[in-house]
């Protein structure tokens, strides 16, 4: 049990480090697949 709290623990730290860049790289897939949305919507009416 103390490996699996110790894994958990690693793994939000990683996390609360990384953050920003999680952030960053879903604001660019939501941008990309808000951008497939509107070119398919305009150019298949």
């Amino acid at each position: 049990m103390q490996t699996v709290m110790n894994g958990y623990q690693g793994l939000s730290l990683l996390m609360w480090l990384n953050w920003d860049r999680i952030f960053s790289l879903a604001t660019i897939l939501v941008g990309l697949l808000a951008g497939a949305f509107l070119g398919s919507a305009l150019t298949h009416p």
